[in-house]
């Protein structure tokens, strides 16, 4: 029986692989520029912060995580998000008291979650976030947003839109929160389970719903931005003014809420060009209790997270293809058995001295291991046989001129250099 990949999973093979470092590349740039630094997490947690941080009537906990017990009798789950073990981390090594605040990070790594697969939607991902936990001020919400689109249009993208929100403070969302209760429960009957069981732990998430998305009592809705109390109204003008000093576009979405129980304030997602049921390409906001509930101290975090996978359905829809520069700069042919070794050994020095260099391991004829030099689009070609060997030299041919050389075999690094350096110069 062959066993198959599973479902909702991929294999990033070696012609794929160079646009994921690519993307991986931009990000780790990008990130440095805004003075973030990286932190790796595990791979699985326990369970109680995702059901603490993440929210026990969220879709990830309740129906997408990946949870088992060890031989311990601990129940762990594969980490569906990034922000709360982040968070965890700031907490367990006490971040909050490091001398450089706001503390900035940001994380590059595989996210499970038990989804039906789609466009853009796969059971392990890979996501690109960050994180700015220790201070809330509307200038870092603009900031984290700003990077978010500037991470995308690096990559030379042009159809993107940005929406924003605010939830507001726990006033304003309390308030909301009895208005969408009066508006929803006489008919609540009418909708999902999963909107029934929402209505009084936390409505908000009703607004959410990808069943009921059409009811019309999702459209008469009483918006947040109707019960934003003073200070959470100023802290969202606030966020706007600084993306408008900053030339950064956007449009207000009053409906627009996050699927995770832990944000306040600022909300945004990115859209991208429509490559399928998935055209959401990142989202993020701020966070209040979050830090609080895992045991830290009262204080406030923003961040992002986008897909890799999402990205690259964006990248396809708008022929967007990376500028990869793999050269081979020198292929070694052989001839005979005796240049097998000595071949060997002027591939480990030419690599040694940052020159990328192959040859022949599959016993092809001459004609053979041209052929392949001439696959790889090798820059100089080099000739190993006993004459040379004899004369303690190797044929060098520059492929782009014609022109051929007989070099020692101590000055073979420097003379592929210098060919190099002339052609791509």
């Amino acid at each position: 029986m062959t066993i198959q990949i599973p479902r909702g999973t991929q294999d990033i093979l070696p012609d794929a692989s160079p646009k994921w470092q690519w993307m991986v590349e931009k990000a780790r740039q990008l990130c440095k520029l805004y003075r973030y630094d990286e932190i790796k997490t595990p791979m699985f947690e326990s369970t109680d912060l995702f059901q603490r941080g993440v929210g026990e009537t969220t879709d990830i906990v309740q129906k997408e995580m990946y949870t088992f017990k060890d031989r311990g009798d601990r129940s762990l789950t594969l980490r569906p998000e990034g922000t709360a073990p982040v968070v965890r981390s700031y907490v367990e090594n006490k971040m909050h008291g490091w001398a450089n605040q706001p503390v900035k990070l940001y994380y590059i790594g595989e996210m499970f979650r038990y989804e039906r697969p789609q466009a853009g939607r796969t059971r392990q991902l890979t996501q690109f976030g960050v994180e700015a936990i220790g201070t809330e001020d509307p200038t870092l919400d603009a900031e984290v947003i700003a990077l978010a689109m500037s991470y995308y249009k690096s990559f030379g993208l042009t159809k993107l839109k940005l929406v924003i929100n605010s939830l507001g403070d726990i006033e304003s969302r309390k308030a909301h929160r009895e208005a969408l209760i009066r508006h929803f429960e006489p008919s609540i009957h009418e909708f999902c389970t999963d909107c029934q069981n929402r209505l009084q732990k936390n409505p908000l998430r009703i607004l959410d719903c990808k069943v009921d998305r059409d009811h019309p009592l999702m459209a008469t809705a009483p918006s947040i931005l109707e019960y934003l109390n003073e200070a959470s109204a100023k802290y969202f003008t606030d966020v706007k003014q600084t993306l408008d000093q900053m030339g950064v576009t956007y449009e207000v979405d009053p409906t627009l809420v996050r699927g995770l129980d832990y944000y306040n304030h600022t909300t945004f997602e990115i859209m991208g060009a429509d490559f399928g049921a998935i055209t959401t390409l990142c989202g993020g906001g701020r966070y209040g209790g979050l830090v609080h509930e895992l045991g830290g101290p009262e204080t406030s975090g923003i961040g992002f997270a986008l897909s890799f996978e999402r990205l690259l359905l964006a990248l396809n829809a708008e022929g967007v293809e990376p500028e990869i520069a793999n050269p081979l700069h020198c292929y070694i042919v052989t001839i005979g058995e005796a240049a097998e070794g000595k071949a060997a050994e002027l591939l480990f020095k030419l690599r040694q001295a940052g020159i990328t260099a192959d040859k022949d391991y599959m016993h092809r004829k001459t004609k053979g291991q041209f052929k392949q030099a001439d696959r790889f689009g090798a820059k100089t070609v080099a000739v190993l046989g006993d004459e040379e060997l004899e004369k303690a030299v190797i044929n060098v041919k520059n492929m782009a001129s014609g022109e051929q050389q007989a070099v020692a075999f101590s000055d073979l690094p420097s003379y592929i250099k210098s060919i190099v350096d002339q052609q791509e110069g």
